[in-house]
């Protein structure tokens, strides 16, 4: 008898997932943690493994098309030594793709010194739809209601509008709609849901929004950025359209609501000479674990860190309910580039690891993210972002804050300059940091000191004992 393969959770909010490609045909023998599809979500591209080892049999998914959570995706008739595979497919039911690929580390990686090496360039946006439930009201009909997508409404047929509830009842739209309305200043409670049950995904605040515009305001706050009409750019010569991907189109997305933050961009420089020697010194320790040695990693360390002592660059504002929400846990994300465009693992309780902990499991994320096994809730919760171009290049940069977040560190290649010290020239490497925040919740001065501690702690790591 045939199993049946199913499409497992995704992560929150997350209902289905596009089908880029079926890696299998009907009467393939596949193994246990064998990639059947390449999926992609709005925040990333993943391969989905089987569950089982046997026969293909049917498949249930077209490319294309779309795979719903929890749907069945593949019938595969169970091999002879199904039975003693048995408790590895019970072990992958959930599909997540386990780091099974710790070799994954990019080559900027192993360069030595100057820089971070995690082949990450800018902010992150694909990123992560944080723990919004940590900064929402408590919603009691959440859980009732089925989840949503923010591209629900665009791949399904449309579905007459339901006007908003005005009575005080709980509004029928996951938590990160929630988040995105109030980012667009949309009262989401006159918004028009058009799911089943009146449900409200990002596509029907957008519209709201959209509708608010064209009537020249009227809504009960001010709206997001207004797209100009693009001409006929085929009235000038050849052109060539290509439709963006999903974790493209939520990048951004994200840019344009992480634009309309107050930012202001703190820079400063860290001589790293002491702390590029003891790297090197403890690289072949850091090998033997199974790792790399990176700036990106002792930087990750150092923030988190830093966060404890200056607790308003691990928060969120509310401007809705004028409140600030801080963060007790240290998550740091880590912008990662890959070929198709920025994404954002998550490293969590950052304060709670050793550097070569750290290390390892930066290098396994980044690995995965750009081998397309990185899973979506691999990619939220983030309190704070680093971002690292030194391994590209580049002598400052002005990162963009990845909201609901109120900080990001960008750092940039490390050179050798002439330093004036103890009474003399001498060759130093420094650093290039730069720190971009949300000037409505930290000033200038703060920033100030939060980059100098920063820079502090990678010149004098014994500081981060003393202080951290």
């Amino acid at each position: 008898m045939a199993t049946e393969v199913k499409l497992p959770e995704l992560g929150e909010n997350i209902t289905a997932g596009d089908v880029v490609k079926v890696l299998v045909s009907v009467g393939d023998s596949v193994d246990v943690d064998q990639p059947l599809l390449e999926l992609e979500t709005d925040k990333a591209s993943f391969d989905v493994p089987s569950t089982v080892a046997g026969t293909v049999k049917d498949i249930k998914v077209k490319e294309g098309g779309q795979a719903e959570v929890g749907k069945v995706i593949m019938l595969i008739e169970e091999s002879s030594n199904g039975a003693a595979s048995e408790e590895s497919a019970s072990d992958a039911q959930d599909a997540s793709t386990d780091a099974d690929e710790k070799d994954g580390a990019d080559a900027k990686d192993e360069k030595d010194g100057k820089d971070g090496k995690d082949g990450s360039g800018g902010t992150s946006a694909a990123a992560s739809k944080e723990e919004t439930a940590k900064s929402e009201e408590p919603v009691k009909a959440e859980s009732a209601a089925p989840s949503a997508d923010r591209s629900e409404t665009a791949s399904s047929a449309p579905i007459k509008a339901v006007p908003g509830p005005s009575d005080g009842t709980p509004v029928p739209a996951a938590p990160s709609v929630r988040m995105f309305a109030r980012e667009l200043g949309v009262d989401i409670t006159e918004v028009r849901g058009s799911g089943a049950g009146g449900r409200i995904s990002d596509a029907d605040v957008k519209a709201h929004a959209k509708s608010i515009i064209q009537r020249g305001g009227g809504g009960t706050a001010a709206v997001g950025p207004v797209r100009p009409k693009l001409p006929d750019f085929s009235a000038f010569g050849e052109i060539e359209v290509e439709e963006m991907s999903k974790v493209r189109r939520r990048t951004a997305e994200q840019m344009e609501v992480s634009w309309s933050i107050p930012v202001v961009t703190q820079n400063d420089r860290a001589d790293v000479t002491h702390l590029e020697e003891l790297r090197k010194a403890w690289a072949k320790r850091a090998e033997k674990a199974g790792t790399k040695l990176t700036v990106t990693a002792i930087a990750l360390k150092i923030a988190a860190a830093a966060l404890k002592k200056f607790p308003q660059f691990n928060a969120s504002i509310d401007m809705e309910r004028n409140r600030i929400i801080y963060k007790k846990y240290f998550h740091l994300g880590v912008a990662v580039d890959t070929d198709r465009g920025l994404l954002v693992p998550v490293i969590r309780d950052v304060d709670k690891k050793n550097i070569l902990e750290i290390s390892a499991e930066l290098q396994e994320l980044a690995g995965k993210a750009r081998d397309k096994k990185i899973m979506p809730d691999e990619m939220q919760g983030a309190s704070f972002t680093i971002t690292n171009l030194g391994g590209i290049g580049g002598t400052s940069f002005t990162p963009i804050v990845n909201s609901p977040e109120v900080a990001i560190l960008g750092m940039s290649r490390g050179t050798i300059e002439p330093v004036w010290k103890d009474g003399e020239f001498q060759p130093r490497m420094m650093l290039p940091l730069s720190l971009t925040y949300d000037h409505r919740i930290i000033d200038g001065a703060d920033a100030a000191r939060f980059l100098r501690w920063i820079a502090e702690a990678m010149e004098e790591p014994l500081l981060m004992a003393l202080e951290g």
